[in-house]
């Protein structure tokens, strides 16, 4: 090494590199345990506390029942909180259930991240079909599916009196109210005549009995795995769309949408709120006014789906508002023609109300169902939903984007979602909803999934495992009625 000359500037010496920083800790719900790659397997604390917490419930509100029974107080439910009988049982679609939900819990992530979206949705869709044939086939063909909506509490009990559609519109209402030599079956008096009105048609197709009306229920209900994700593609993002697919697939309530009127009801509500998304994103008139069209017969499926409001809310919010005056014109549409053949919503409303307490639900205690029909959507809507509940709750209100558009895009994940509990509470606070809400909420449970991606993609693996087990134990071990 030799001196510098006269004159020159000494070289600073080079300063030696500082040792790195060693990583912040996780945070406490991040944090799992690892494999040999080191990726995180199992949920953090925060997330499964949240799912022991929905176990917990489910738990309080069985043992709870048993308890009010012995006391002389039965909540009138045979495997409170569910609405179904004790029977432990294995059935055809046992063998074709397990395949559905291993294949999708080993292959669902990966193929949602490599497929096409065009082929991603097919594959999702089919699969949906498959998984909610095959629940139901459990109790067998003639029990799981055929004769399902053929008792004499069914809206098949009530097709072959129909042999004139304008005049049953006009005197429907007539036929609501228990205790006349006419009334309406229990599922055809309490929901506008709508839904008589989708098992006329079939009938009128020539696809009529129990089995072809299971099936439509299967297909249109599957319709849910194409349409929630395909929303949250509109308003936010590729990534969380294909997040959300495997769990619109393996969804637990689909024991309910394979075989009951709900699950067609959450299938056409959830089309409605993808069109008027994609009419509003895309300023598509066509889309927006078909959106409308469904969204609008929805409310004449049922009367609670009026409470679909906030999700759809959330939907124009995000996608804006343009379009959306074609959307309502649809559903006026729906409703013109209805009350001009007939029909008045608001007096079939009140009659039912009245109907509603000529029956079961003057027994059933709102102090009890208040808090157990939370425990009942629970196992519908499965564990993975309280985790995205939590983290739509404590993570989505401190996102903090900087523009619109990067707004839009990471609110769709946690806003949809709380919206969707949204709806929940106004159905469970009215007491209008006391027991069978695991079938009566699937359009609004449904919603749950639009937030997978607010699941770690390490940990989804075990959430769908989860909503997979819950789905098999609850068909295996009881028979759903209705």
């Amino acid at each position: 090494m030799t001196a510098p000359g006269p004159g020159a500037r000494p070289t600073a010496p080079v300063p030696a590199k500082a040792p790195a920083r060693p990583e912040a800790p996780d945070r406490p719900e991040a944090r799992g345990r690892r494999g040999s790659t080191g990726r995180t397997w199992v949920p953090g604390r925060a997330d499964r506390t949240a799912a022991v917490v929905a176990v917990v419930l489910v738990a309080a509100a069985a043992v709870t029942a048993v308890v009010l029974a012995r006391l002389g107080h039965p909540v009138r439910a045979g495997a409170a909180p569910l609405f179904a009988d004790w029977w432990p049982h294995l059935g055809p679609g046992t063998p074709a259930a397990l395949l559905v939900a291993a294949a999708v819990v080993r292959f669902g992530p990966p193929l949602a991240r490599r497929l096409s979206w065009g082929r991603l949705l097919a594959a999702g869709y089919a699969t949906a079909v498959g998984w909610t044939l095959a629940l139901a086939l459990v109790d067998g063909w003639r029990a799981g599916v055929a004769d399902r909506l053929t008792t004499q509490h069914e809206y098949l009990h009530e097709v072959p009196g129909v042999t004139d559609i304008p005049a049953m519109l006009r005197g429907f209402s007539a036929r609501i109210l228990d205790f006349q030599p006419d009334s309406w079956t229990t599922h055809v008096s309490g929901h506008p005549p709508g839904a008589l009105l989708v098992f006329v048609w079939l009938d009128r197709l020539g696809l009529s009995g129990g089995g072809w009306a299971g099936l439509l229920c299967i297909l249109v209900g599957a319709g849910t795995a194409v349409a929630v994700p395909q929303t949250v593609r509109l308003l936010g993002t590729d990534e969380a769309a294909r997040a959300v697919v495997p769990f619109a697939v393996l969804f637990p309530g689909a024991v309910w949408i394979g075989v009951s009127a709900d699950g067609l009801f959450a299938g056409v509500t959830a089309a409605g709120v993808a069109l008027v998304t994609a009419g509003a994103v895309r300023r598509s008139v066509l889309a927006a006014l078909a959106g409308g069209v469904l969204l609008g017969f929805a409310c004449y499926l049922s009367y609670g789906l009026v409470l679909m409001a906030p999700v759809v809310a959330a939907a124009v919010l995000l996608g804006g508002a343009r379009r959306v005056f074609w959307a309502v014109l649809g559903a006026a549409a729906v409703a013109v023609a209805f009350t001009a053949a007939g029909f008045s919503w608001w007096t079939g409303y009140h009659l039912v109300v009245e109907r509603y307490y000529q029956g079961i639900a003057s027994h059933r205690a709102y102090a009890y169902w208040v808090w157990a029909d939370l425990a009942a959507l629970a196992v519908s809507a499965g564990p993975a939903a309280a985790v995205v509940l939590r983290r739509a709750g404590s993570e989505g209100g401190r996102l903090r984007p900087r523009s619109l558009a990067g707004l839009r895009r990471i609110s769709v994940v946690w806003l949809l979602p709380l919206a969707a509990a949204g709806s929940v509470l106004a159905a469970d606070l009215s007491g209008y909803s006391k027991a069978e809400v695991e079938r009566i909420w699937l359009p609004f449970a449904v919603w749950f999934a639009a937030g997978a991606a607010l699941i770690p993609a390490g940990h989804r693996r075990f959430w769908l495992v989860a909503q997979a087990g819950t789905a098999l134990l609850v068909n295996h071990l009881l028979f759903t009625t209705w």
